[in-house]
């Protein structure tokens, strides 16, 4: 740890969320009393869950197109930056790298540059703590090269830099999302926080969503129109009546097979079609975790995927977190979208956490 450092408190800070959709990563530091002056998003339809839950101002902006004076900015006068952010990591997904050619893995493809723009701007703004939350495949990514470049712009910075894996389940979110995250401080490496829970006593499906009542596919439930599955086709709903508590497409009869269930490479799609546990912690939440043929996302006992609500909630947002903007088009796929892509809130609280503890030992140096 850098000594003889001024001392300060997380109050004399301000942090910026880049890649912020509708505010998972934010919320976290809301929830620790941080001041968030503003997100960054390209996706405008994020604007109104972002404003609505943080009390904070939402910028419609590609980071590609992001001066470092814009960024300045958005600072509160007078306060020290947190820079943070969640650059969108379909470019790292498992799916993408096993699909990937030669065209699609260099440094500089289109969707990757988000990255390298974030680097940028804190090449720029040298804001005093920063920190990047992804997938764990971005360190292996191009052999590392996208990962091993971002950490070295930052050491060259003099930004002492720790990094881990972590899964969010850890940290009282009832899902398994295992997920990169990096720190960066001029003041001294940032520890993660150690985990907030023992002994494997994790926050269930059934913690979670299991005190929602019942709703039918396709029908919203009538005080929350965020409680609401899609609703199944004739066929869709046999599957999900032949699908036992946490079975798949195997427990059923083979005239309900799809047929890539009928090749040798579709027996090893164990996650389509598929329901949850009550008593586990739920499969990690994707753009498409509504629908029941692109995941382990039914509903444990009720015949239907999850809804909006449920997916929030496994999400760790809390249940007053509003997604719904009654000036404006209701549209179940940007939610789901905005669901899935968000960095859930325990795990925000985690990170946030993390950064007020190390503020508070550079406040005794």
């Amino acid at each position: 740890m850098a000594k003889n450092v001024a001392k300060i408190s997380f109050e004399d800070f301000s942090v910026v969320d880049l890649f912020c959709g509708v505010g998972g990563l934010t919320h976290g530091f809301v929830k620790q009393k941080f001041k968030v002056d503003a997100g960054v998003d390209f996706d405008k339809s994020c604007e109104f869950a972002f404003e609505k839950n943080n009390k904070s101002k939402f910028l419609h902006k590609d980071v590609t197109a992001f001066s470092s004076e814009e960024l300045v900015s958005l600072y509160s006068k007078g306060k020290r930056k947190i820079l943070v952010g969640c650059a969108p990591c379909q470019p790292f997904s498992i799916y993408n790298h096993r699909n990937s050619n030669k065209s699609q893995t260099k440094t500089n493809d289109a969707k990757w540059k988000l990255l390298y723009s974030f680097a940028n701007l804190i090449d720029e703004v040298e804001p005093e703590i920063v920190s990047m939350e992804n997938v764990p495949l971005l360190m292996k990514f191009d052999d590392g090269k996208v990962f091993n470049d971002f950490v070295k712009r930052l050491e060259d910075k003099k930004y002492f830099v720790s990094y881990y894996i972590v899964n969010a389940q850890d940290y009282g979110v009832p899902q398994r999302r295992k997920r990169l995250v990096l720190f960066g401080s001029k003041h001294g490496k940032i520890e993660l926080i150690e985990k907030t829970v023992k002994g494997k006593k994790y926050v269930t499906v059934k913690d979670a969503i299991g005190h929602l009542p019942p709703v039918e596919d396709g029908v919203s439930h009538p005080t929350d129109a965020l409680h609401r599955a899609r609703k199944l086709t004739d066929l869709n709903k046999r599957r999900i009546q032949a699908t036992k508590e946490g079975g798949f497409w195997r427990d059923w009869d083979k005239s309900l097979w799809l047929e890539c269930h009928k090749k040798e490479s579709g027996k090893t799609f164990r996650s389509v079609y598929g329901r949850m546990k009550w008593n586990e912690v739920a499969p990690t939440m994707t753009t498409y975790c509504t629908g029941i043929g692109n995941g382990r996302f039914g509903h444990p006992e009720q015949d239907r995927a999850i809804t909006l609500r449920e997916a929030a909630l496994i999400q760790s947002f809390p249940k007053n977190y509003k997604f719904i903007d009654p000036n404006g088009t209701f549209s179940s796929l940007n939610i789901a979208r905005q669901i899935g892509n968000a960095v859930p809130v325990g795990l925000g609280i985690a990170i946030a956490k993390s950064i007020k503890n190390h503020i508070n030992q550079i406040g005794k140096s």
